[in-house]
């Protein structure tokens, strides 16, 4: 079995015990019990823009809709040309205020006296991606994040034909917009999807764009952008709560979910289980600090 101990100091201090999907090979944990894959779900619900009559300015906004990015100056510049292309501006979003999710431009933003906004939420992307589809299609735009909104009926559709099983169950994501429930192991299908559809389908024209343009998926040195650099071919998207999936055609796809949301745990997890697949993936060694120093590391063992 995967899991992820934190080791400090040569000794154990904690495990975080990993529910790891693979599709078309061995799994270890819950693999059926449905949960929610956070923002690892948004590549799916890109599809469904795409299917509901999206027409990205550039391939590369399909990343940047399908991703987490950490609020540097060229994601919140290509989200505020995404609006302006349907002519909406900022004010339209209804994802809340909030500061850059990267450490870096975080820190940027607030000695220049900036505040939170909507724009620099790290769900910024899928939001003008939603407003651009609703804008194409005359669809209401203050409504668009309702469940009942035909948008995310059409959401809903792909992220259910994309796993190959029914949504189980609704929520909230932080972002504030509709969340599906499925099960890891069909969070791993529909990534095998993905890579493995038919070049110019929707399905591959988002894992196209995610992997030409990774840094739009999240950010500067973040462990999506990092992997998928290293990688060729691979797709890979995280989600909060010690989530993420990945795949690449003709190796296979791989979901997990920490189950008890340790972040930390998520890239050794990750990592061994494309070691798994097969796959040379670079060291990220995920370190556990005391005193500001590296005092231990969040290994995957089993």
């Amino acid at each position: 079995m995967i899991i992820a101990e934190v080791v400090r100091s040569g000794f154990v201090e904690s495990t975080h015990h990993g529910v790891v999907a693979v599709d078309g090979g061995p799994s270890i944990g819950d693999v059926d019990t449905p949960f929610f894959p956070r923002s690892s779900n948004k590549p799916l619900q890109t599809v469904g823009l795409l299917n509901a009559g999206l027409m990205p300015r550039e391939e590369a906004d399909l990343a940047l809709i399908s991703g987490s990015h950490d609020g540097e100056g060229f994601h919140v510049e290509r989200v505020r040309a995404m609006l302006a292309a349907v002519d909406l501006g900022p004010e339209a979003l209804r994802c809340p205020a909030d500061l850059p999710l990267g450490e870096t431009p975080r820190y940027d933003w607030l000695r220049g006296g900036g505040a939170a906004e909507p724009i620099l939420m790290n769900c910024s992307g899928k939001h003008a991606g939603m407003l651009a589809t609703c804008v194409l299609n005359g669809w209401p735009l203050d409504t668009y994040l309702d469940i009942d909104h035909p948008l995310q009926k059409a959401l809903a559709d792909a992220v259910s034909r994309l796993s190959g099983e029914p949504i189980a169950a609704l929520g909230v994501d932080g972002c504030g917009a509709p969340i599906f429930a499925i099960s890891p192991i069909g969070l791993a299908r529909a990534f095998r999807r993905l890579v493995e559809a038919e070049p110019g389908s929707p399905e591959r024209r988002v894992a196209d764009a995610m992997r030409a343009r990774p840094e739009l998926v999240a950010g500067t040195g973040t462990e999506d952008t990092v992997l998928m650099n290293a990688v060729p071919g691979l797709l890979v998207k995280k989600g909060a709560d010690g989530v993420a999936a990945a795949a690449m055609a003709g190796v296979g796809a791989v979901a997990l979910k920490i189950s008890d949301g340790a972040s930390r745990a998520r890239v050794p997890v990750l990592l061994a289980a494309l070691r798994r697949l097969g796959l040379e993936v670079p060291a990220m060694p995920e370190l556990v600090l005391g005193g500001g120093l590296p005092v231990g590391e969040v290994r995957a063992v089993g």
